[in-house]
């Protein structure tokens, strides 16, 4: 069987290949850039804080999507009107100390934040866990969050100043307040 190179044949098979995978090339750059806009838009700031951890984008796609799996296993919800209600008079009395007693009240509402993360069902026993699941429902205060525990951290080892403190109970109560709201179905992820 002689192949003639030239045969118009040949020819319109090899350039629909081409083609073929000149499309399928364009439809996975559509799709990596679809995704990379979707979680972008959803982690905000979140997406580049995993960017520059995880050294790429690709990377840092991978473990969001891994952190929206793990939280949709876990059993998160609203609280009862009752706990919100016990939980908003708890925030009120650590605030009231705070100009009293700074130090004791920024380790409580680290406590309380805990204490609320673990009653709507965030497993709370790793920091970074904890703000890695957080980040999931609520990336436009996860950072507050971190810095809050860092100036938590330093207040035990006696490194955080007055103001310092006060930055961390304004952080705490960004987060605080987004997690004892009710969430109406709107608010709610779509499945």
């Amino acid at each position: 069987m002689n192949l003639n190179l030239m045969d118009p044949k040949l020819i319109a098979l090899a350039v629909a290949v081409v083609l073929l995978i000149v499309v399928a090339i364009a439809l996975y750059m559509r799709k990596r850039k679809n995704t990379t806009t979707e979680l972008r838009d959803r982690f905000g700031p979140e997406y580049d804080r995993a960017v520059l951890q995880h050294g790429s984008e690709r990377k840092a796609e991978a473990k969001l999507a891994d952190r929206e799996t793990r939280v949709e296993m876990l059993k998160i919800r609203d609280l009862d009107l009752t706990e919100r209600e016990r939980y908003l008079a708890q925030w009120q009395a650590v605030q009231s100390r705070f100009v009293d007693y700074p130090k004791g009240a920024v380790t409580e509402a680290d406590e309380l934040v805990c204490s609320l993360m673990q009653t709507r069902g965030y497993p709370v026993t790793d920091f970074d866990q904890r703000a890695a699941d957080i980040s999931v429902d609520h990336p436009r205060v996860v950072e507050n969050y971190r810095l809050a525990h860092d100036i938590a951290l330093r207040l035990g080892r006696g490194e955080a100043s007055t103001e310092d403190m006060r930055t961390a109970m304004i952080h705490y109560r960004s987060l605080f307040d987004e997690l004892v709201q009710v969430q109406t179905p709107s608010d709610k992820k779509v499945a």
